[in-house]
């Protein structure tokens, strides 16, 4: 029987009521013609032909006809039925396949996507048919079976992409919401790490997480030779990654963990900050006896390290907070250790550090320096005291940037400022013999901020008052020894609002 004739007495043109199964044959001969159908098809017009007679057929045949297995036994036909429906949603989906690079350096242009939304949409309603027919029938687990490559290809087009339009982002939101109608999921973090309290729930299964499936269907994909050939596999990726959170992500990491340092790895900017979004999300969402099994601990600190040799200012700043949390994986934080009678030996704390003020001293583009200064007092309040083996550099790093003016918003000189006030805090009894120069720099600072007309008067607010704050941790770290200097200055040296800002130090400590 041809598949025109058999369509055609299914009367799929009259979805009043459901059709009759009584004379039909089994739904596992029917789906893989219309497979080899979709797959042989010579033209869009016929494609897109296919694809409404396989939506009309969802909406309107007996699900009973539609999912009941076949074989007598029940086994072997769950089985049947789960790799017929597999195989038509692969060739479903393949009608709205992107186009393929040539190569792993090259990119396609936007004119080589033209005609994917108009195809993603057809197969988005079918899809979504399907799963309308199926969440009212589930009973063959079948819906475990399908979720995989629908909730793919539902994240691949409802991104806003050059392959993707309004419509099809629309249609493609639609198909996902209809998803976790089916399943019963409330969201696509529940539909990838389902209920722990139900994972193991009846042969239905509606609860269970699909991330496992996921990554079957995105692992081919996801390999050293072929992840740069589709420019939607490495944002698929990432997107479905950054839903899965502990202790969901744990099972899978040595899944998740190879695709990411591969993104990490790549020489495009990019690709690299995904890259290290992701190895930030599984540092986060993983146990850290999990990542210091098998050295993966080291292998993500030697990726991340490298990333601060590089002139990329967004690159950095993500590399810098990844490091911060997978020191604490590696080791203890300095600020955390007691007193010891044998004298510290340096950690991977002390070797950041140490490098990022190596390159703060070099420093002189302006984006990398507000990086370097945004994240410097995060570490500074991770050293603790131990921070004194890097007093000398820090010390430079604070005049150098106290120097040199960042406006309108002077970020870098307020965070400059906060990391002066925390290594103040940390390794007092060290600061005295730096009072002297350390001053000289504040109080230049202060003049320079007061005679400048082109801050707004909330930043010079700001800065004023932490120089101030400055100046009185100076004094306390100098035993009082700045008070007769501060008294000396008058109204002939300074405008008011300098010498405002020092008699309230002087009266402070004195109080």
């Amino acid at each position: 029987m041809e598949l025109s004739s058999l369509l055609h007495d299914l009367h799929l043109s009259s979805p009043d009521e459901p059709l009759p199964s009584a004379s039909l044959p089994p739904i596992t001969k029917l789906l893989p013609r219309l497979e080899e159908k979709l797959i042989g098809a010579s033209s869009d017009s016929e494609t897109s032909s296919l694809i409404g007679s396989v939506e009309r057929l969802f909406q309107t045949a007996d699900p009973d006809w539609l999912f009941s297995p076949a074989s007598a036994n029940e086994e072997d036909g769950r089985a049947e039925l789960q790799l017929a429906y597999a195989s038509l949603i692969s060739a479903l989906i393949g009608c709205a396949a992107l186009p393929l690079c040539d190569d792993d350096c090259s990119s396609l242009s936007a004119a080589a996507y033209q005609s994917v939304p108009s195809r993603a949409v057809p197969v988005c309603s079918a899809l979504t048919a399907l799963l309308g027919a199926l969440g009212n029938w589930e009973r063959t687990g079948l819906l475990l079976t399908v979720a995989p490559p629908v909730c793919v290809f539902a994240v691949t087009h409802f991104q806003d992409q050059v392959w993707t339009s309004s419509s099809s982002r629309a249609a493609a939101q639609s198909l996902q919401e209809a998803l976790l109608r089916a399943g019963g999921w409330r969201d696509p973090a529940h539909l990838l790490m389902g209920d722990s309290s139900e994972r193991e729930e009846g042969e239905g299964g509606k609860n269970r997480g699909t991330l496992g499936g996921v990554l079957d269907v995105l692992q081919p994909q996801l390999t050293k030779d072929s992840w740069q050939r589709c420019e939607a596999v490495k944002l698929v990726f990432v997107w479905l990654l950054l839903q899965v959170s502990r202790p969901s992500l744990s099972p899978h990491l040595p899944r998740v963990l190879p695709p990411s340092l591969l993104l990490t790895d790549h020489y495009r900017p990019e690709n690299c900050m995904l890259g290290v979004r992701c190895l930030h999300h599984i540092i986060l969402n993983t146990p850290a006896a999990d990542l210091r099994q098998f050295n993966r601990a080291e292998v993500l600190y030697q990726a991340l390290i490298k990333h601060l040799y590089t002139t990329e200012a967004a690159v950095i700043q993500l590399a810098l907070s990844c490091l911060l949390d997978l020191l604490l994986v590696l080791e203890k934080p300095p600020s955390s250790l007691g007193p010891s009678s044998t004298r510290r030996k340096p950690c991977r704390h002390d070797d950041v550090l140490r490098l990022v003020l190596t390159h703060m001293e070099a420093e002189h583009k302006l984006a990398l320096r507000r990086v370097y200064a945004s994240a410097l007092p995060l570490y500074v309040d991770r050293m603790g005291v131990a921070l004194c083996r890097h007093l000398r550099r820090v010390e430079k790093v604070v005049l150098g940037y106290l120097e040199v003016r960042d406006p309108p918003e002077e970020t870098n000189t307020l965070k400059i400022l906060e990391v002066l006030q925390k290594t103040m805090r940390a390794a007092w009894p060290r600061m005295e013999c730096r009072t002297s120069v350390l001053l000289r720099c504040l109080l230049r600072l202060l003049v320079d901020v007061s005679s400048d007309s082109q801050l707004s008067d909330s930043v010079k607010q700001q800065l004023m008052s932490q120089s101030t704050v400055c100046i009185k941790l100076l004094d306390g770290c100098s035993q009082g020894n700045l008070q007769p200097l501060l008294r000396q200055v008058d109204s002939s040296c300074c405008s008011p609002e300098v010498l405002g800002c020092l008699v309230t130090t002087t009266m402070t400590t004195e109080s």
